[in-house]
């Protein structure tokens, strides 16, 4: 989950921020690093890959809004706390904070409000696995001739398998009993999100001058205030604070949306988006580990094997043919 998270996901011009979310900007060239970048990716799969269990958590005792304002805001002040520390300065422009409100909505506000509520009626282990099919959304806009991709015989063939993917996990031979069909909608629409608003962010914010830090804070600023809004119209204030759900969404936002972009924006200068947005196959494994293991989700066995197949159909969606 890229902020963009949940996220999400894909290379481009434009690189991901947290959960999945995706800025846009110049990647600066990068410098020596205390830890290996092989630990960093493996801690920002593990980071995301708990996103979904802390957002679980987190509803257990909060409004699925009120989850999503206290990801952004926490999210929010990590980002804010490293611009201050590399003084740098949020973009300057009304078109292009018109812009990065957009993406914000797409990116952030609308997908993880979305997961929240879908996460009250739905194992946290399949929102993992519905998160990982965000790459065949964006082969399904390109499709639609919508992106200025040219599908291939192998793309289409892998969004056809990672849809085929999803069927298992939901039990398409039963009737998909067991499965609450309203939550995984919206599960699926928010990995839709996510594909909507990298197209988005690349046609309109790629290429700008400031970095991806700048932006990512501006986007995660305007989410929040977005949140903020939403919040206060449609849900009343918290009565209590209880500590677990509470320290669920601290995790949530300061380690799965601020820290996570942070570490996928250092993963993408030193080894390239490519290889940095592998990451995305590994959440959803992590995801299904946690909630059975810890959560005490039940798993039966399509749900493992209907994952492997979403996973390899969104491999092939991003794969090209050797030359």
């Amino acid at each position: 989950m890229t902020t963009a998270v949940d996220t999400p996901k894909q290379p481009s011009s434009a690189s991901p921020a947290a959960t999945p979310g995706t800025t846009a900007g110049a990647a600066t060239a990068p410098s020596r690093r205390v830890l290996d970048w092989r630990i960093r990716f493996g801690a920002l799969s593990l980071i995301w890959g708990f996103s979904f269990l802390f957002i679980k958590v987190g509803t257990d005792g909060f409004a699925p809004l009120q989850v999503t304002l206290g990801r952004m805001v926490f999210g929010t002040a990590v980002l804010m706390g490293a611009l201050l520390w590399k003084r740098e300065r949020l973009p300057r422009g009304a078109r292009t904070w018109g812009h990065i409100a957009v993406a914000s909505f797409l990116l952030n506000a609308l997908p993880f409000t979305l997961f929240a509520y879908a996460e009250t009626t739905i194992p946290s282990a399949l929102a993992g696995i519905c998160n990982a099919t965000t790459p065949l959304w964006s082969m399904l806009l390109s499709l639609t001739a919508l992106s200025d991709d040219r599908p291939t015989r192998r793309k289409v063939a892998g969004l056809g398998v990672g849809f085929a993917g999803v069927l298992v996990v939901l039990g398409a031979w039963q009737g998909f009993s067991g499965q609450d069909p309203a939550g995984t909608a919206m599960a699926l629409i928010a990995s839709a999100s996510y594909a909507v608003g990298w197209l988005y962010v690349r046609r309109t914010l790629a290429g700008r001058g400031d970095s991806n830090l700048s932006m990512a804070g501006a986007q995660l600023l305007l989410g929040t205030v977005q949140l903020v809004v939403a919040t206060a119209f449609f849900t009343p204030l918290p009565t209590s604070f209880p500590l677990l759900p509470l320290l669920s969404v601290l995790a949530l936002g300061a380690l799965g949306t601020g820290v996570a972009f942070l570490l996928q924006y250092g993963l993408v200068a030193e080894v390239g988006p490519t290889t940095a947005t592998m990451v995305t196959y590994f959440i959803p494994v992590i995801a299904t580990a946690a909630g059975f293991l810890l959560l005490g989700e039940e798993l039966g066995w399509n749900t493992p094997v209907g994952a492997l197949v979403v996973l390899a159909g969104a491999a092939l969606t991003q794969s090209r043919p050797r030359r």
